[in-house]
């Protein structure tokens, strides 16, 4: 990247934490071909020499007991919440979220270091009754091994360690690709791993270009080393179907969570203040770059325009701008691409016959990818935005008038990761809760996703959970099974 100080001025605290090299086997380095992007443009040449440190680690790590590496994900997750200023404007740096949310991310993201420094002492095996006499059947759980994490860029923190903590608690090495836009802050978490007293060559960083992304996804998948993958990232690529049969070759243990095409059921028996003011955050929250967001609100006819209206009035009071600008309440789509979907989305729904209530417009902001908050009135099932993850600033409305339309319609894409529902009919919150098809359901909420909740799809948007009691560690441990036979009778 060049000399430091060329750099835009981040006004850190600590300007330790910026790192612009890749992290091997606790070695900050270059890549072997020495070519630099933006940050280091590591390529598939790259990977053998970061999962062998990984492997070498995980020889001594794996005996580390569950207390010692507790400790050092509590050291840890001190560390990342002593420097929080300083990585949320590194982190509004690379996604373009107001410093705000960034604060936020990173408190999200400290959730899981320190859940998971509790689940390392979590692990237990069982002792079962055998059917045969003078027999024991026991198991225990130990670490898989070398683990490679490819991680997106809509929420790089709280991904990194979503993924890294889990394994580090479960005894797993780990070998991290970040997104090409934003690999900055996955090099400063792992410098403060490093200072938490994490050996060398537990955690292993690579960052790399979109270009040379997909080989060296690839030879991460196809290591014999490697035997864990998790991936987070999108369904329409089909990225997760590739990863899916590199990994296959190997049989690899495999977590994939995808996209979503969200849907939101509102009633008529709901609290519509209460039902907004969830479903701002939830769909304006990074620009409305996450897999959870909402992208099809389904309002049922009888409060339809009175919901539109009071959604329209605050979404207007909205301000876009600049993440480190005071008051900024949504900032930039951290690609430009993600523009470009917005605004084709939008000119579809007007040419199908939909309404623009608020927004719909590029804005043009110090050369920044910025879109104004949207809000689509009588959207219907044609509309492109009915059927494609949308991943920006942009919400349509849809009419419905009974409960089963509404499920029908919500269940109506390939796509299964999340859903919501808005009624203060409990028979009819639990009727949604079993009968909408994704992997989580929130109930009069859009605010579910922590540490403690296993997070997840179905369908199209993937398998296996991450965070949550047990089940997500469990993605990082192999189940041994022993039979005792004993002699002797008293």
């Amino acid at each position: 990247m060049g000399d430091r100080k060329s750099l835009i001025d981040l006004k850190l605290k600590d300007p330790e934490l910026f790192r612009d090299n890749a992290y091997v086997n606790g070695e900050w380095v270059e890549a072997k071909s020495g070519k630099r992007f933006d940050i280091i443009d590591m390529s598939a040449e790259d990977v053998d020499a970061a999962v062998q440190a990984a492997s070498a680690a995980f020889a001594t790590y794996r005996t580390y007991t569950p207390l010692q590496r507790s400790m050092l994900l509590e050291k840890w997750d001190a560390l990342i919440r002593e420097n929080k200023e300083d990585l949320a404007r590194i982190l509004v740096h690379e996604t373009g979220k107001p410093l705000v949310e960034a604060r936020g991310e990173i408190d999200y993201a400290a959730g899981f270091t320190r859940w998971f420094a509790g689940e390392a002492e979590r692990i237990q095996g069982a002792v079962y009754p055998a059917a045969l006499p003078g027999r024991r059947v026991f198991t225990i759980k130990q670490p898989i091994g070398v683990v490679a994490a490819l991680v997106p860029w809509n929420f790089p923190v709280a991904m990194i360690l979503r993924k890294a903590s889990t394994a580090f608690a479960a005894g797993c090495t780990m070998v991290a690709k970040p997104s090409p836009e934003t690999p900055l802050t996955a090099l400063t978490l792992a410098y403060l791993a490093e200072k938490a007293g994490f050996p060398k060559g537990v955690f292993n960083v690579l960052p790399t270009t979109l270009n040379n992304t997909p080989a060296l996804s690839e030879a991460l998948c196809k290591h014999p080393v490697v035997k864990k993958v998790s991936f987070t990232g999108s369904t329409e690529t089909r990225v997760g179907k590739i990863l899916s049969a590199h990994c296959a070759g190997g049989l690899k243990k495999l977590t994939l969570e995808l996209g979503g095409n969200c849907p939101v059921v509102v009633f008529d028996d709901a609290n519509l203040e209460q039902a907004c003011e969830a479903l701002i955050p939830l769909k304006f929250r990074n620009a409305g770059q996450a897999c959870i967001t909402a992208n099809r609100v389904y309002v049922q006819r009888g409060i339809y325009d009175e919901f539109a209206g009071l959604l329209a009035e605050k979404t207007r009071a909205l301000r876009v701008g600049y993440g480190l600008d005071e008051g900024t309440t949504m900032g930039a789509l951290t690609v430009p691409q993600g523009v470009d979907k917005v605004a084709s989305q939008v000119e579809d729904a007007k040419s199908n016959g939909g309404t623009i209530l608020t927004g719909g417009n590029r804005i043009t902001l110090n050369n920044g990818f910025f879109f104004e908050p949207t809000i689509i009135k009588n959207a219907t099932p044609s509309m492109k935005v009915a059927s494609e993850e949308t991943f920006g600033p942009l919400l349509a409305l849809f009419p419905f008038d009974t409960e089963g339309e509404a499920v029908k319609a919500a269940n109506g894409t390939s796509m299964g990761l999340a859903s919501y529902c808005f009624t203060k009919n409990v028979d009819r919150l639990w009727r949604l809760f079993e009968n909408l098809e994704a992997g989580m359901i929130g109930l009069n909420t859009g605010n579910m996703s922590s540490a403690e909740s296993p997070f997840g799809g179905i369908k199209d948007s993937g398998y296996g959970k991450e965070s949550g009691k047990d089940v997500a560690i469990n993605e990082y441990l192999i189940t041994k099974t022993g039979t005792f036979s004993l002699e002797g009778q008293y």
